[in-house]
């Protein structure tokens, strides 16, 4: 006899024949708990019913079985991870570059470009790049940073303050939450 799903195998669920365990604790399909019985008991209880024997808590002891429609249960997995994705939400991480050089105007434009950001509920990572010399007067991006920083007052905070890092000065922005 043919079992179904007998060619399906997952790294998660073990299935019918696949279960090499001698004794199993065995749930009904139910909810019920018939305890602790053979494997072959089991296997041959699932057959009568027409469902299949799926291991679901390899690790206990004794390891726990289930007698369900093993399709059903991998299509009602599937179902949650899908509804779990959908709830979930993801946050963009948008780069500002700046100089130490830059104009008022430019930066008043790329502070319009970080408020149109963290409204829409993304993250902000401010670069002060610095070029040659510009090394020298580090201390130039850390006030270009917190103008940058005064200026998102309101709509954003800063997460993380102003790091240097190689010749790149950054700082994260984070929108406020409502």
């Amino acid at each position: 006899m043919l079992w179904r799903c007998f060619t399906i195998s997952t790294k998660e669920n073990l299935i019918n024949e696949e279960i090499k365990i001698p004794e199993v604790r065995l749930v009904t399909d139910e909810g019920e708990m018939l305890g602790v019985v053979k494997i072959a008991k089991a296997l041959e209880m699932a057959q009568e019913r027409d469902l299949d024997l799926v291991l679901i808590s390899p690790s206990a002891v004794p390891p726990v079985c289930k007698i369900m429609d093993y399709g059903k249960f991998c299509f009602e997995k599937e179902k949650r991870a899908k509804e779990a994705k959908k709830k979930q939400q993801v946050v963009d991480v948008k780069e500002i570059q700046l100089s130490c050089t830059i104009g008022e105007h430019d930066f008043q434009t790329k502070l319009n470009h970080a408020h149109r950001f963290l409204k829409g509920g993304d993250k902000v990572k401010v670069v002060v790049r610095f070029r040659g010399r510009e090394m020298r007067h580090t201390e130039l991006g850390a006030d270009i940073l917190a103008k940058f920083e005064k200026g998102c007052e309101g709509v954003g905070t800063a997460e993380k303050k102003a790091v240097l890092d190689g010749r790149n000065m950054t700082m994260f922005i984070s929108p406020v939450k409502q």
